[in-house]
C-alpha cells in the first residue's frame, strides 16, 4: 500500500511541478502570502477512516504550515471543515476532526478522531480534490506542546526487550495472574518489535492471540516478507489460534463493538494464556484491555495505572517524571475511552460501576449472557 501511495505521490508532484507549484492551479503556496494548498488529489484511508491529502508531511510543512495552527479545508464537492487543529498526533477529543501529520504516514490526513469515516461523512469520491488554507497561526499550540511525544524503533534505546515490545502481563486485582498479556504486534514489523514480541509471548506460554489490527490478508502479507522473524506467531496462526478482527478506532460504532464481541467469542473457546495486541499495543489494545478489566471489576485507578505503563514504556512518561503530561493523557485519551464504553455522557468514569457498563457494552455488542459469564470466569482468579 505504501509503495502504491508513494507512486501516486511522485506522479502528483510531477503534475504540480509542471503546472507551477507556486501558482493557484496546483498544489502549492501563494508567494508572499499565507500558506495555501490547492487542487490536491485525495485518497480514502478506510482502516481508521480518513482522507489522505496527497502532500507529504515534509512538503506540507515546507509551505509554512506549523503544528498547532488552525486550518480550513475545502473539498471540490463543496464540503468544508473550518478551524481544524493541525497536529502531529491524534490530540483531539473523540469525535472531533483534525488534520494530522502522524509519524510514518506518507501524507497529511484529515480525519475524525475515533469517530465516523470522514470520507463517507463528506460524501467524497476519488475524483475530488482538496484545498487547505491557514486559519489562525498557533491557535492550538498549547495542546500540541503538551501532547507532542515520540518514541524510537531502536532496541538500544530501551532498558529491556519487554519495555521495547510494550509486552506485559495485565497485573491488576481481579485478573488471573500471567493469563492476559498485551503488547505491540508480533507479526507486523513496521516498528522493528515483532520478533521481540514473538520471543516474549513464547516464553510466557501464550496459546491464543486476539489480533486487533489485522485481517488474514495482512497477516499473510507480513509472513511473506523477507524480514519476517516470528516463528512462534506463525505456528499459532497456522494452528488456528490467532483471531484477527481488524478493529477500527471508532469506539462508539456498532462495527467496533461487534468485532470485539466476535474476538471475545473466539477467545473463550481457548484455554489461554492469551495475548491482546494491535500495532503499538496502545490505543485499540488499551480500549480492549480496559474493557476486560472493567468487566472483572478492576478499579478506575488500577485501570489508569495499567494503561499508562504503555506511556512509560514508549515515552518515559510517569506521574513522577512528567506529571503534567501524565494527567493530560489520562484526561484526554483514557477517560474518553471509558466514557465511550459507558455510553453515558453523564457517567463519572472515576466513580461509576464500570463492571455494569462493561457488561452492557458486551450485551449491546451481541454477546449472550452465557458468553459474558464464560469470559468473566476465564479471566478471573480461581
Amino acid at each position: 500500500m505504501k509503495k502504491a501511495l508513494k507512486s501516486v505521490a511522485a506522479v502528483l508532484m510531477c503534475i504540480c511541478l509542471a503546472a507551477g507549484a507556486l501558482s493557484l492551479t496546483g498544489c502549492g503556496k501563494k508567494q508572499d502570502e499565507a500558506p495555501v494548498l490547492e487542487n490536491c488529489s485525495i485518497i480514502h484511508e478506510p482502516e481508521f477512516g480518513g482522507i489522505y491529502i496527497t502532500n507529504t508531511i515534509e512538503e506540507f510543512n515546507a509551505l509554512g504550515f506549523e503544528y498547532g495552527d488552525s486550518i480550513n479545508i475545502t473539498f471540490s464537492n463543496g464540503y468544508e471543515l473550518t478551524g481544524l487543529p493541525y497536529y502531529n498526533g491524534y490530540y483531539t477529543k473523540n469525535g472531533d476532526a483534525l488534520l494530522v501529520a502522524y509519524p510514518g504516514y506518507d501524507y497529511i490526513k484529515a480525519a475524525i478522531n475515533n469517530g465516523d469515516d470522514l470520507w463517507e461523512v463528506a460524501g467524497l469520491a476519488e475524483t475530488d480534490t482538496a484545498a487547505i488554507t491557514l486559519g489562525e497561526k498557533g491557535a492550538f499550540s498549547d495542546i500540541q506542546k503538551a501532547r507532542d511525544i515520540h518514541y524510537t524503533d531502536e532496541r538500544t534505546d530501551y532498558k529491556s526487550d519487554e519495555i521495547f515490545a510494550n509486552f506485559r502481563a495485565i497485573d491488576v486485582t481481579g485478573i488471573k495472574k500471567n493469563f492476559l498479556y498485551r503488547s505491540a504486534s508480533p507479526c507486523d514489523n513496521q516498528h522493528n518489535r515483532a520478533s521481540f514480541t514473538d520471543s516474549l509471548m513464547k516464553a510466557a506460554g501464550v496459546e491464543f492471540i486476539l489480533n486487533l489490527s489485522d485481517n488474514d490478508e495482512k497477516i499473510e502479507g507480513y509472513m511473506s516478507k523477507e524480514d519476517f522473524a516470528s516463528p512462534y506467531f506463525k505456528t499459532l496462526y497456522e494452528g488456528g489460534n490467532v483471531k484477527p478482527i481488524a478493529l477500527n478506532m471508532n469506539f462508539a460504532s456498532d462495527e467496533f463493538k461487534e468485532k470485539i464481541a466476535d474476538g471475545f467469542a473466539a477467545m473463550i473457546k481457548s484455554e489461554g494464556p492469551c495475548l491482546i495486541h494491535c500495532t503499538e499495543g496502545k490505543d485499540r489494545t488499551g480500549f480492549v484491555c480496559m474493557l476486560l478489566e472493567a468487566l472483572a471489576g478492576v478499579s478506575y485507578d488500577e485501570i489508569a495505572e495499567d494503561y499508562m505503563i504503555t506511556y512509560a514504556n514508549y515515552y518515559n512518561i510517569t506521574q513522577t517524571s512528567d506529571p503534567e503530561r501524565y494527567t493530560t493523557i489520562v484526561d484526554s485519551v483514557l477517560n474518553p475511552m471509558i466514557q465511550s464504553m459507558t455510553g453515558d455522557e453523564n457517567a463519572n468514569v472515576k466513580t461509576a460501576d464500570l463492571s455494569y457498563y462493561a457488561e452492557n457494552f458486551l450485551k449491546d455488542a451481541g454477546m449472550t449472557g452465557e458468553q459474558i459469564a464464560a469470559l468473566k470466569e476465564m479471566i478471573s482468579p480461581q
